[in-house]
């Protein structure tokens, strides 16, 4: 179940290009020009090519890597599957961390020194900022350890061990189980297998994770550690340079770093934060290479992608690219113009939303290219031609039937999957409602003098959650059929008569608008007659109590369906490689330097210097306001061709932010950072002529840090290797 590799599609769409000329030629048209039948024996020739040839795409577990050592070693890697993955000796992923609980940072030196993107640290970044030392505009170098900040609630973790439990965990299962009776088996068991793996604890955490929609299961081991603090980071005029404006675009000269460090006990093992702790010893970190980069050198990266759809149906990406997405571009299209409006107004609401801006605003554009690539390379035409292939071939088998029966249950599932869509891009976003529903939580629990309303209220600007209210709970209005709205939505609105007159009477009303008027609110009872609390929790209701079971209910049965299609690709297949779908566990991805064609007669060459950052500067546009200090530097000469970004092939998405990019000896080379926009389909189908993660090329980072940060240092701590 573990076999993994170049998906189909391009074979696909050779399939469909030669059925189409074949059929021309059955029905004896003379419309078969020369040109035709150069094409045919171009798609013949491509067709019996190894599939191995046509790209570098997987996303494949460490501890199974020994299936493609051979293959990462033709292509130039030097170095053993034993040293990327070892259980009992140090290897490359015991450099590797989750970062939080979203991105994936490595250990550059022997003293737990830590390096991950920029926008990762942003939030830590953001909550050491104040108006009076703005690290965001002005960067932050620790000189002394003393001077490192503490990062409270920032975790990383190291994985210890990854174990297939699929045996152990389907203990008790039988065929003649209902889904949900399955279901049960298999979380039970799983809590048994998790609790025997974390039993030492010493900062140990486990967790089963489903791979092929719960053909298998693996166990990964953490070992987490929970004192981390900010050392360095660059201004975000270099960190975030180019903003929203170039996110998920090429050429890219962001300097998407930032820095940490790891604290430990004197023993080395886990612990809160102590004045006591010391630097963490790494069982290894990864050398970091000053050589640099060219096209068609070999990469591979080390990370925890957050999830992929490689498998789905196409009723499963016809929803994707022309129903959801699509609704959530418009509603935070509308969110980001309010918040730009007011961040653009004052530097205090600037600060306060940045990170909710960038949060906001990285899935909005994403989904924008998503859609793009889905069109552009007809994958539900695609995936339609390859269901009918499939289904000749499950004729009379136990597989015949499974995709229409997928169509069906997604079609049943539809409206209420987008129900919660638009719920989470509108009533569920809003501040004012959701810091209420938390404040109430809180009272409850811990008294008045347990709420932390200046943590609740420092990053607020009531101004944009009222105008929020307003564009979003109008979107709820227009998105969701008024037979699935809740009753308490229907009857507020027919009462107040629109949604601007419901949020005029809402804002002017709720306690919880500001930390003052909050206060005053002592007793749980009494703050649940707030109406911005009664809103939140009669629209999680509705939620909770109509959609959500219905979304539960056919996923049951959609995940059943799911599994069979999974075990019927792998039949069908037989010589194909699949590689699990992402799912936040530790992966190895690889392949090599590469530019693309994004278009006729365009080609983007993979890598940008510090000249483009010149070229795009601009003291007018906040996105491209460098510091004066990089154009002094700069006015001196000599530094025109410093590297900044890169583009590969390797096969990323979300949670790979922060990913060590290391070349065929091991060393690192770059950070993975982003990916190009026509290629965000990558998540679904990876097409391997314009799917291209972007990385910023450590050079540069060395460079900032010596050059702006004067955080000499630091990189004296690293061991360096040309």
């Amino acid at each position: 179940m573990h076999r993994s590799g170049k998906t189909a599609d391009g074979e696909l769409q050779l399939f469909i290009n030669f059925a189409s000329v074949i059929k021309a030629i059955e029905q004896g048209t003379d419309k078969i020009t020369t040109i035709d039948m150069k094409k045919i024996l171009t798609i013949l020739i491509a067709a019996i090519m190894p599939l191995a040839a046509w790209a570098d795409d997987g996303m494949w577990l460490p501890s199974l890597i020994r299936e493609r050592i051979a293959d990462m070693q033709a292509k130039g890697f030097k170095l053993s599957a034993e040293d990327i993955y070892s259980v009992n000796e140090a290897s490359l992923k015991d450099a590797v961390v989750l970062f939080g609980r979203g991105c994936t940072g490595e250990l550059i030196s022997a003293e737990g020194l830590l390096i991950t993107n920029h926008h990762c640290g942003y939030g830590q970044i953001q909550r050491h900022s104040s108006v009076e030392h703005d690290y965001l505009r002005d960067g932050f170098w620790a000189m002394k350890r003393s001077e490192e900040l503490p990062c409270p609630g920032l975790s990383v973790s190291f994985l210890d061990r990854m174990e297939d439990v699929t045996e152990v965990v389907l203990r008790g299962y039988e065929k003649s189980m209902s889904e949900e009776q399955r279901d049960s088996v298999v979380r039970a068991n799983s809590k048994a297998v998790i609790a025997d793996a974390v039993r030492a604890g010493e900062g140990l955490r486990a967790s089963v994770e489903a791979l092929y929609y719960g053909n298998q299961y693996y166990l990964f081991v953490y070992r987490e550690y929970s004192d981390v603090r900010l050392v360095g980071a660059p201004p975000s005029s270099i960190g975030k340079f180019g903003g929203d404006t170039d996110n998920w675009m090429w050429p890219r000269h962001t300097g998407d770093f930032s820095m940490f460090r790891v604290y430990a006990d004197k023993d080395n093992k886990p612990a809160g934060y102590s004045e006591e702790n010391v630097p963490y010893q790494p069982k290894r970190f990864f050398k970091v290479s000053v050589a640099g980069v060219k096209e068609g050198d070999f990469t591979f990266i080390y990370g925890f992608p957050g999830s992929t759809k490689e498998y789905i149906s196409s009723a499963s990406v016809n929803y994707i690219s022309e129903i959801s997405d699509p609704a959530r571009i418009d509603i935070r299209t509308q969110r980001l113009a309010i918040q730009k409006k007011y961040m653009s107004q004052s530097q205090k609401v600037r600060i306060q939303y940045s990170s909710k801006n960038a949060s906001v605003a990285n899935a909005w554009k994403k989904w924008q290219g998503e859609v793009k690539g889905i069109r552009k390379n007809h994958v539900i035409a695609t995936k339609q031609a390859y269901e009918q292939r499939f289904e000749d071939w499950a004729k009379g088998s136990e597989y015949e039937g499974i995709t229409a029966k997928i169509a069906s249950l997604e079609a049943e599932a539809q409206p209420y999957n987008f129900a919660r869509d638009i719920y989470t891009e509108t009533a569920y976003a809003l501040e004012l409602s959701s810091m209420a529903s938390k404040i109430v939580g809180d009272l409850k629990s811990r008294g008045v003098d347990g709420v932390n309303y200046a943590a609740y209220y420092k990053d607020y600007c009531v101004d944009i959650d009222k105008e929020c209210f307003v564009a979003e709970m109008n979107a709820f209005k227009a998105y969701v059929p008024e037979e699935l709205q809740p009753e308490y939505f229907r009857t507020e609105l027919a009462r107040c008569g629109s949604v601007e007159a419901w949020a005029e009477e809402m804002f002017s009303s709720s306690a919880f608008v500001s930390e003052e008027s909050a206060k005053i609110l002592t007793e749980a009872a009494e703050a649940a007659k707030d109406p911005a609390y009664i809103f939140y929790r009669s629209m999680y209701n509705w939620y909770a109590d109509v959609i959500r079971p219905e979304i539960r209910r056919r996923s049951l049965e959609i995940d059943l369906a799911n599994r069979a299609y999974m075990r019927g690709q792998m039949a069908f297949e037989k010589e194909r490689d699949f590689f699990p779908d992402a799912n936040l566990t530790l992966r190895v991805a690889y392949g090599h330097v590469c530019g693309y064609s994004p278009a006729d007669g365009t080609y983007y060459r993979p890598v940008s210097t510090l000249k483009g950052v010149m070229e795009k500067d601009n003291p007018e546009i906040f996105d491209y306001n460098i510091p004066q200090v990089l154009r002094d530097i700069y006015a001196k000469g000599g530094f025109e061709d410093t590297p900044v970004c890169f583009l590969a092939n390797n096969h990323t998405t979300g949670g790979n932010s922060g990913s060590p990019v290391i070349n065929a000896d091991g060393n690192l080379i770059g950070l993975n950072f982003d990916r190009v926009w026509e290629g965000t389909m990558s998540d679904i189908v990876f097409d391997p002529e314009i799917c291209r993660n972007i990385s910023l090329d450590i050079r540069y980072a060395l460079f900032i840090i010596k050059e702006l940060g004067h955080a000499d240092h630091l990189i004296d701590e690293m061991v360096l290797v040309k």
